[in-house]
């Protein structure tokens, strides 16, 4: 796996686990008192986690290969594969073409639900999932392309 790939990789389970986290306290919150001002800091732990985590599990996932690959080599100084060419770019591209779309599409559909008269707090909690959707969706993609070859 290269060095983009892991980096793809990481940041897929980093907000897969965010946005199940997401999911369960948003519909724990819908089956008790409904959304109230406790989803402010749902979407700021949110915000938080994905920072921390994305941060803690690259570090892990590097660390870790490198680890493997100096007991597999016995070199003790491994080689980072980093460099970005066009494929990479282009990978990179259309998988933020596709967590735009699915972004935007999400603000669509909670802005329309602010407007046919829901809660605020309903259009923000929809912006919030969009953007995770979109970034899951988004890296999915960029993991299929690497694998695919383009």
């Amino acid at each position: 796996m290269s060095y983009k790939e892991k980096n793809v990789a990481v940041s897929l389970i980093s907000f897969t686990l965010i946005l199940g986290f997401y999911l369960t306290r948003v519909g724990q919150m819908l089956q008790g008192d409904g959304l109230t001002n406790a989803i402010f800091g749902l979407w700021a732990a949110v915000i938080v986690l994905s920072i921390i985590i994305t941060i803690i599990l690259t570090i892990v996932a590097h660390a870790g290969s490198a680890i493997v690959e100096v007991i597999k080599t016995g070199n003790e100084d491994p080689k980072i594969d980093d460099f970005e060419d066009e494929r990479d770019k282009l990978i990179d591209l259309q998988g933020t073409k596709l967590t735009y779309f699915v972004s935007s599409i999400g603000v669509f559909l909670a802005m329309l639900t602010f407007a046919l008269g829901r809660s605020p707090y309903v259009m923000f909690s929809l912006l919030v999932l969009s953007g995770l959707v979109a970034q899951v969706l988004g890296d999915i993609a960029r993991l299929v392309l690497y694998r695919r070859g383009f």
